[in-house]
């Protein structure tokens, strides 16, 4: 990219940094990954600033309409349970990939008439919920659409991440301060609740995918 003078595009995680605290991460935070997949986002995103025009888009919680996820297993798993248990106390912004290619379109159109605009940029939906938060959200937008459910939003249980531990630890806090992202593009990233909703619109049309 470098030797033709390409934009170099990147998506990165928010796995690069430690979790701790209850602020979002900025741009300019110190990494702490916790995990051998943050430090390999984390070299990918140090690899990728050395080409002089690259665009770097640290994210959280992705989910699409293909492909297996957090969303589509907790439906998966409402039409079968009438009670679920879901981890409390990890934070972040469920951030569809249909959002993600839209910024990054409309980031390539400005980059193309002002590439000083490049660099390093956190994308995320706004706002924040728990893990728990995001299922309960879930199940009542599904209900409302018609889908046949066992459990309720009621029926979530918050438990800690103890409940369910696993080889590699994962941030607590996964937030992300999107407003540099807004400023330098002229964005307004919208609420999560609107992306699940769209998503939750397209695989009703589309139950197949």
């Amino acid at each position: 990219a470098t030797k033709i003078g390409a934009l170099l595009v990147h998506y990165s995680s928010d796995y690069v940094f430690d979790g701790s605290g209850q602020r979002p991460w900025r741009e300019t935070d110190t990494p702490g990954p916790l995990s051998a997949y943050g430090r390999s986002k984390l070299a990918g995103d140090e690899a990728v600033a050395r080409c002089p025009q690259h665009l770097i888009l640290r994210t959280s919680w992705v989910y699409g309409v293909r492909g297996g996820n957090f969303p589509r297993t907790m439906l998966r798993l409402a039409q079968a349970r009438e009670q679920l248990t879901v981890v409390n106390d990890q934070w972040g912004a469920p951030t569809s990939a249909a959002l993600l290619a839209d910024v990054t379109a409309h980031c390539l159109h400005q980059l193309a008439r002002n590439p000083k605009l490049a660099g390093l940029y956190h994308c995320a939906a706004s706002g924040a919920t728990s893990w728990h938060g995001y299922a309960q959200q879930l199940l009542q937008q599904a209900r409302a659409l018609g889908w046949s459910l066992r459990a309720t939003p009621e029926t979530v249980l918050p438990v800690p991440s103890s409940h369910y531990p696993t080889a590699a630890r994962r941030p607590a806090n996964s937030r992300l301060d999107c407003s540099h992202l807004e400023r330098t593009f002229g964005l307004q990233l919208p609420p999560w609740q609107q992306g699940l909703a769209h998503w939750l619109q397209s695989i009703s049309e589309n139950p197949t995918q």
